[in-house]
């Protein structure tokens, strides 16, 4: 009989602690499904540079591992224009050049989004302003995070910087895309 209420114990904490376990496992993955449903939204003014009148607002969205830009401008002139995020949040100079270079964590050669060959995570592309000076952006990737920390995704502390020409995808580097008519900080 003693053997039996010896087993019998044993038993039930076993099953104790393996319940514990379970239910600490379990709330973790609750916890990091909840993480990864979080939205994060971070908006930003577009302030003009280099005598233009170049305004406007980005607005940054994570949600599911993918951010999502929209940016809206106007005082543009008409035509094509080149977008991209530089390396620093500093859009105190009256050129915009306070914002260093082209955000390039990864070190590699300037070149249109997505090409195989190369691009920095900064190289954003071009868009198209109205007659009447008006343009919108809509860009996403899962290339970028807001406020994580990881420095090779990581746009917190980078800035968006809109120019008065086009990007040529070629040039080294930064696509000789003509000075720079606008600026926003990206900061939490």
């Amino acid at each position: 009989m003693k053997k039996i209420y010896v087993l019998l114990t044993a038993m039930i904490l076993v099953f104790a602690t393996a319940c514990k376990k379970e239910k600490k496992e379990v709330e973790k993955k609750a916890e990091e499904v909840v993480e990864t449903m979080k939205v994060k939204k971070l908006k930003t003014t577009l302030s003009p540079k280099s005598d233009s009148k170049v305004s406007g607002n980005v607005v940054f969205t994570e949600e599911h591992g993918v951010v999502k830009m929209e940016a809206i401008m106007e005082g543009l002139s008409a035509g094509e224009h080149a977008i991209h995020l530089h390396e620093k949040a500093d859009c105190s100079s009256a050129d915009g050049k306070s914002t260093g270079g082209h955000w390039n964590p990864t070190f590699t050669d300037h070149g249109k989004w997505g090409d195989a060959t190369g691009y920095h995570k900064g190289d954003i592309g071009n868009f198209t302003a109205t007659e009447s000076g008006l343009a919108t952006v809509n860009f996403s990737t899962e290339e970028w995070c807001i406020g994580c920390g990881d420095e090779k995704k990581d746009i917190t502390g980078k800035a968006v910087v809109v120019h008065q020409g086009t990007d040529d995808f070629v040039s080294q580097p930064s696509g000789a895309a003509g000075s720079r008519v606008s600026c926003a900080g990206i900061i939490e």
